[in-house]
């Protein structure tokens, strides 16, 4: 696994070289993106819908449509979890961070309380 937190700008794009790099993608690649319990699920796919952007700085483009899934605005941060032996990418938007941390929370502290 690769991880990566970027924020996206106003046009959304995500800066993250390692990640993409990682993953080995490049201009053309199709992907299959979806949402899923309130993540961003894009996977290596050659009849993918999208075709990924990526620039020479290694910024991933996020279609419009993609980004209001899971309602995704400029200067919104997210955890990308890259496995590039699975041509996979997983985008944590600030919601599912927060779903996750409140209930790894509960489960060590008893209840969520901290």
């Amino acid at each position: 696994m690769v991880y990566g937190l970027a924020a996206i700008d106003n046009s959304g794009r995500i800066a993250d070289r390692t990640v993409i790099r990682a993953l080995g993608w490049g201009p053309g690649t199709r992907l299959h993106i979806r949402e899923g319990s309130g993540v961003i699920v894009v996977r290596l796919d050659r009849q993918g819908v999208f075709t990924v952007t990526v620039t020479g700085q290694g910024h991933l483009h996020l279609p419009a449509a993609v980004r209001h899934w899971c309602g995704l605005t400029a200067g919104d941060r997210v955890l990308l979890a890259a496995n590039p032996a699975d041509g996979l990418l997983v985008l944590h938007p600030p919601a599912a961070l927060d779903a996750m941390v409140v209930a790894v929370h509960a489960d060590v502290l008893g209840g969520g309380q901290a």
